[in-house]
């Protein structure tokens, strides 16, 4: 599994000219899912999204986790972040996981996620979706669940 987090003063999604999911101040994170994910991986991946200290303190540290700030959080499902691109110059996408099983792992991590970020929005699997974002710093991490 792969988060892409980013850390925004605001991010919005829109599909077919309709906003479907908006939030202010947190985090907007691409989510990839591949075939052996499970949700105890989503879990690990949550638990470390959710305590991630990368907003700011009274002293400009990078100490306050996304509860600390009151933050927002926006799931966008993100399958093209499994490509590999080392044959060629046309990204092959086999290692994501299929369809079904990403879509159904994806609904998990908006629901766990719901359990411990008060405002939790999401993109739609398998939509094109628009994503508009102010990136704060900027800020972005990329966590892989292969690394933890």
């Amino acid at each position: 599994m792969k988060f892409v987090i980013q850390r925004v003063l605001s991010s919005s999604v829109d599909i077919e000219g309709n906003k479907v999911a908006e939030i202010g101040k947190g985090f907007m994170v691409l989510v990839g899912v591949c075939e052996e994910d499970d949700e105890q991986t989503a879990d690990k991946m949550l638990r470390k999204l959710c305590t991630m200290r990368i907003f700011e303190d009274e002293a400009g540290k990078t100490n306050l986790a996304l509860a600390d700030v009151g933050g927002s959080l926006l799931l966008v499902p993100q399958f093209t972040l499994y490509a590999d691109c080392k044959k060629g110059n046309r990204p092959s996408f086999t290692k994501a996981g299929n369809p079904e099983h990403a879509s159904a792992l994806f609904d998990y991590i908006v629901s766990e996620a719901r359990k411990s970020v008060s405002d939790v929005k999401a993109g739609v699997f398998g939509a094109y979706m628009k994503i508009s974002l102010i990136n704060d710093g900027p800020f972005t991490i990329v966590l892989n669940s292969a690394e933890l």
